[in-house]
């Protein structure tokens, strides 16, 4: 099994070391290696780091074109790192840059790609996977006629397994060979659409407003006390549609998926492309004017009332506490 590891900032990322433990199960139960695809430069600290955390192998390409992800340049060598290790599958993270790497891949290679799955397993020999389907409303489960395997995993679907040092393992240098004139894009500016905090996809605590807020305003008020309980802000599509909020909060289907210990919903609806991104949450705190909403189904703990009223005694219970 090959795992394609993102890094930030010269670290794996979350989602790439979920990856890692679930390759490393499945590769366990089937008998079989674990190789990682490290693409940048100066990976060597990141390789032991894969090592570590269940890879067998590294193949580290690196050039200065693949310092950041850019399709032109990671897909031909991926492909090539994907012919050299004869991988039975390949694992990615389900982001932006997941979303648009794995379908490009999967032609390059002429096989099939499965994305958003929420469970990759082994049954007879062939990897069967489970994935939402009608705007997250039920899951269909998948499996291939083509070799490699490649899908796109959802963040917060398997638990991260703890490095172990005493790991050993090889890297393999790879010599990419990319057509500098085949590139035929290039960024000119990266632009942040949030302010610096706490991660959605890191979160342990998330508070997230919907439609319900009635405006851009309701956000600053779910910040306050995002901030009194050391979380995040998140949003359902239509807050981001609407302008109210940066894209980036965007949680669902079509957004980021979260797995957070504690979820507080802020005049969400409840519709099931949103649930499809937080429905893993450990506990699902609903508010919303409407005692109906389809929320309060998963929700484990429900307020039926306008959250300008709650919202504020809340914080301030949470300040008391805290204090």
């Amino acid at each position: 099994m090959l795992v394609i590891a993102e890094t930030m900032q010269g670290k794996t990322t979350g989602p790439a070391c979920e990856l890692l433990g679930l390759a490393r199960r499945l590769a366990d139960q089937a008998g079989g290696t674990v190789a990682a695809a490290l693409l940048g430069n100066g990976g060597g600290v990141v390789a032991e780091e894969l090592i570590a955390r269940g890879a067998d192998r590294v193949y580290l390409a690196e050039h200065v074109l693949l310092g950041e992800y850019h399709a032109d340049a990671w897909v031909p060598a991926l492909a090539q790192i994907c012919r050299q290790a004869a991988c039975d599958a390949v694992l990615i993270s389900h982001n932006a840059m997941g979303s648009d790497l794995a379908p490009r891949l999967a032609f390059r290679l002429g096989t099939a790609v499965a994305t958003g799955c929420v469970e990759v397993a082994l049954s007879a020999g062939r990897f069967v996977l489970t994935r939402p389907c009608y705007g997250g409303n039920a899951r269909e489960i998948v499996s291939f006629k083509t070799a490699p395997a490649i899908a796109t995993v959802r963040p917060g679907c398997y638990d991260v397994l703890a490095p172990d040092s005493g790991r050993s393992g090889s890297v393999m240098p790879v010599q990419p060979e990319i057509d500098a004139t085949a590139i035929r894009t290039r960024i000119v500016e990266r632009k942040r659409d949030a302010a610096e905090g706490v991660r959605l996809e890191d979160a342990k605590v998330i508070v997230a407003g919907g439609r319900g807020l009635n405006g851009a305003n309701g956000f600053r008020v779910l910040e306050k006390l995002a901030h009194a309980l050391g979380g995040a802000v998140g949003a359902s599509r239509v807050p981001c549609d609407l302008g109210w909020c940066p894209r980036s909060w965007q949680i669902g289907l079509t957004g980021r998926t979260v797995t957070p210990d504690l979820y507080i919903a802020v005049g969400i609806s409840g519709a099931g492309h949103h649930m499809a991104g937080c429905g893993n949450a450990k506990t699902i705190v609903a508010v919303n004017t409407d005692p109906e909403a389809a929320i309060f189904k998963d929700a484990r703990y429900g307020v039926v009332g306008d959250y300008q009223r709650f919202i504020p005694a809340f914080i301030s219970e949470v300040q008391k506490l805290r204090d």
